[in-house]
């Protein structure tokens, strides 16, 4: 029997300290080519209405560890002009509604094993992202964070950053007063912790270690100039990158890893964070932005492997300015956290069962 796993059963498996070890090591095993993924593949088509425009969206890995996984997004698409500047807006069926799905299937037998929700998979394995930057690249003694942004993603930071650094602090802004108070508030029951929210993203920045951008804006909302030495930055959202500012003033960065290169075309090695075809590309929105195009930092740059097996050093002194990318590894991610919920779901009883033979044939394909 295969499993269907909805995102209530992904919250009984999945912790996030789990996410964190399960994509250290994932990446491990890709540095060592125990694991294997591409870069992220999207195909866009303009829809019937001139603001909006379809969205298909995969990335894939697996590992000799015994699963593989593909994670799938059905998107209609539309980018908007608002006060807290251009976001990008997103749904499946009506607004409210979105469609991201892994399916996990066996290396060993070839069998579908789970099709998951990827929604709280989604919000944990950028979270713990974060955390790993912060983990290997912030000070030792981090312990006040400034963020912009308020909703899903703020949540699944502050948990992370949480169990790789002793945060006493948070400073908080996003445009809407209400979001950011009801943040605030709900960090302080929930962490114990201090928590402000600020009339003005100048504010987040005063005293802060980590400095996190986590919002859907299509453009950078990071103000480089106002970063205080020994920060480390954490940006998803705005384009992908930092702001010029940030990014002149960033002493080292951590990239998590790159994808290898197709097997025995290694002139087809691919830095960029995903790779996309178009339909009518002239009517699709924000179709010159390409999010984590290459590497922002290549003088400066070191990867986790090297740092987690000591060949380089990441941050150098408390003084340094840091930044963590993921690089374009969200194939490898998927197939671990899909592979632990999937065992932890059969021990458990979770989950729909579907009969595996519904999803074979006896016709070769």
């Amino acid at each position: 029997m295969a499993l269907i796993l909805g995102n209530d059963d992904v919250a009984r498996t999945l912790t996030m300290r789990d996410t964190i070890s399960l994509l250290e090591s994932s990446y491990a095993d890709l540095a060592t080519g125990e694991a294997v993924c591409r870069p992220r593949v999207d195909i866009r088509i303009p829809t019937s209405s001139p603001n909006r425009h379809y969205q298909w969206g995969t990335m894939e890995g697996g590992s000799t560890r015994g699963y593989f996984a593909i994670r799938m997004k059905s998107d209609v698409i539309e980018e908007r002009q608002g006060a807290g500047g251009r976001t990008q807006e997103k749904f499946a069926g009506r607004p409210g509604l979105f469609c991201g799905l892994v399916l996990l299937t066996s290396v060993e037998t070839g069998e579908p094993l789970a099709l998951i929700n990827d929604g709280l998979m989604q919000h944990m394995r950028v979270g713990a992202d974060g955390a790993i930057g912060v983990k290997h690249m912030a000070r030792r003694d981090a312990a006040v964070v400034g963020m912009l942004g308020s909703g899903g993603m703020a949540r699944s930071h502050i948990e992370a950053f949480l169990g790789v650094r002793p945060i006493r602090k948070l400073r908080v802004f996003s445009p809407t007063p209400a979001h950011r108070e009801r943040f605030a508030a709900e960090v302080r029951e929930k962490h114990g912790i201090e928590a402000e929210a600020c009339e003005s993203p100048a504010e987040i920045y005063r005293g802060a270690h980590i400095v996190a951008a986590l919002t859907d804006s299509t453009t950078p909302v990071l103000e480089g100039a106002r970063l205080e030495p020994g920060s480390h930055i954490v940006n998803v959202g705005g384009g992908g990158l930092p702001d010029a500012a940030s990014l002149a003033r960033i002493d080292r960065c951590l990239r998590f890893g790159t994808s290898p290169a197709p097997t025995d075309r290694d002139d087809l090695v691919l830095d960029d964070e995903y790779l996309a075809w178009s339909a009518r590309p002239d009517r699709i929105q924000g179709r010159g932005r390409r999010r984590g195009h290459g590497r922002a930092l290549p003088g400066k740059s070191v990867s986790l492997h090297e740092v987690v097996s000591g060949a380089k050093s990441g941050r150098l002194s408390d003084a340094e300015i840091t930044w963590s990318e993921r690089g374009n590894l969200q194939g490898v991610q998927f197939f671990a956290l899909a592979a632990h919920v999937y065992e932890a779901a059969r021990k458990m009883g979770l989950g729909r069962e579907l009969p595996t033979e519904w999803l074979l044939q006896d016709i070769r394909d």
